[in-house]
């Protein structure tokens, strides 16, 4: 008993010095620093998984961030050709360079991108383009779930495979852990290559638990791609709980983007797999203009040296003249996150916010919940989607710049996840999206300050507890 309780000081003791030392924001290592004290040995373990910060402690960086690190050092510029294109405006050459800088990944003029607008055109879609491939298929998704569509695919690729298309597929391990032995047995059985990114294995439990690959990307032949928030999962075009169908927004690229996308895949690929690296002409044509817009592919992740998705929305939030719109399920803002959005409401930019009503997890939902009050004092317009729930990762500055993805607003996209998002620079697909998000705000409940306010303090106590344990969302 006597040694139970002297080790556990010493752990509690060392687990607050390294708050205090490498916390990497005060609010934040108030909240671990409190969660360690109230919970005994679980605050613990739950400092160890979810809050250390890997960027600024180098002990408990990942084999893989520092393989990550080194390869990007030796294959970020290999076969990349610089492209050169003329922004109309200042805002769109400064958010640019920021994420070339950022994300490495430079803006690729001259494609062609079509916006899916749900479940059923997405997969439509995406089916239509995989039937044509004719060298090879690429698919990560975070989640893998058997049902309807993840049979639709096998066919498909079966198929593919019988006419020696070469197939490639990367889920993640937590994502998709409904995912069964046998059914990705059944993939291999065909000749696709499957491989889990980032699995559970012991000894290396407590440090890949908090960092998943939260990506979703298929790449055809290296020329076609597609990118956004949705999942292999039935849920997208069918309501399988009282959520209801989860409504999503998803993107089809053809032209020189595409490059930047595959790459994001190759680099996983190649961790998860340990196979040779696909940087060759046969995996990196050479793409031809296909449009006249503008993409820039914007990659995330904790191995990154910025945080270049919570760079991404801030910068879009700072340049915002007019409006900014955001579709998110999971809004919940860290601090410099939520000064940007003060800053910019005060200096008379209208920003509308549209979140699901029903949610997937009770903390998000409350933690995100916490946050409207200071907000609509603001004067910010909050839209609650109240049918189904809504998934889409959307944000839309002034009709100009157009951002869909998998990037959420919270400090797990921001700090802990593999993310992707497509920025379009182009008036017109902006203005396309802005006008469905508007629809989609007249189909849903606006929420009032005055009586927000007056919520009961149950409500305000449940609030207050989730926000408390935002850190690990």
């Amino acid at each position: 008993m006597i040694l139970t309780i002297i080790l556990y000081s010493i752990l509690t003791v060392l687990s607050i010095l390294h708050i205090i030392l490498y916390g990497s924001r005060p609010t934040k290592s108030l909240s671990w620093l409190l969660i360690v004290l109230v919970f005994p040995i679980i605050g613990i373990i739950f400092y160890v998984v979810f809050g250390i910060n890997r960027r600024k402690f180098k002990f408990f960086k990942l084999k893989q961030t520092v393989r990550r690190r080194l390869y990007d050092e030796n294959f970020r510029n290999r076969l990349v050709k610089k492209q050169k294109i003329n922004f109309e405006n200042k805002k769109s050459s400064k958010l640019s360079k920021l994420l070339r800088n950022s994300s490495n990944f430079a803006t690729q003029p001259a494609n062609q991108v079509k916006v899916l607008q749900n479940g059923k055109e997405t997969f439509d879609s995406i089916f239509k383009e995989l039937q044509k491939a004719e060298k090879f298929i690429h698919l990560q998704y975070y989640i893998f779930e058997e049902g309807e569509l993840f049979d639709r695919l096998y066919s498909l690729l079966k198929e593919k495979l019988e006419n020696n298309v070469e197939v490639r597929i990367l889920y993640d391990a937590i994502g998709s852990y409904s995912l069964r032995k046998k059914a990705i047995k059944k993939f291999k059985d065909i000749g696709a290559s499957v491989y889990p990114i980032m699995p559970l294995h012991f000894g290396s439990f407590l440090f890949t638990l908090n960092y998943r690959n939260h990506r979703k990307i298929i790449i055809i032949d290296g020329k076609v791609g597609f990118t956004g928030g949705v999942n292999i999962s039935d849920k997208y075009i069918n309501p399988k709980s009282e959520l209801g169908i989860w409504d999503d927004t998803h993107l089809y690229l053809n032209g020189p983007a595409v490059d930047s996308l595959h790459r994001v895949f190759i680099k996983d690929y190649y961790f998860a797999s340990n196979e040779e690296l696909l940087l060759t002409n046969k995996y990196l044509p050479e793409i031809e203009k296909q449009g006249d817009v503008a993409v820039q592919i914007v990659a995330g992740g904790p191995d990154a040296d910025h945080p270049s998705i919570m760079q991404q929305y801030i910068t879009m939030i700072n340049l915002a003249e007019e409006y900014i719109y955001i579709s998110n399920p999971y809004f919940i803002p860290n601090n410099a996150m939520l000064e940007a959005l003060r800053i910019a409401a005060l200096s008379g930019v209208t920003i509308k916010l549209l979140v699901p009503k029903k949610s997937d997890s009770w903390l998000a939902k409350y933690s995100m919940l916490s946050f409207f009050e200071e907000l609509l004092f603001l004067g910010i317009e909050i839209y609650q989607q109240k049918d189904d729930f809504l998934h889409s990762k959307i944000i839309i500055m002034d009709g100009e710049i157009a951002s869909v993805g998998s990037g959420n607003f919270d400090h797990r996209s921001f700090e802990h996840n593999f993310e992707t998002n497509a920025l379009i620079y182009d008036s017109p697909i902006a203005e396309s999206i802005c006008q469905d998000f508007i629809a989609d705000c007249q189909e849903s409940v606006l929420l009032k300050y005055e009586i927000y306010k007056k919520r009961g303090v149950k409500r305000k106590l449940s609030e207050g507890i989730a926000r408390f344990f935002s850190p690990l969302l």
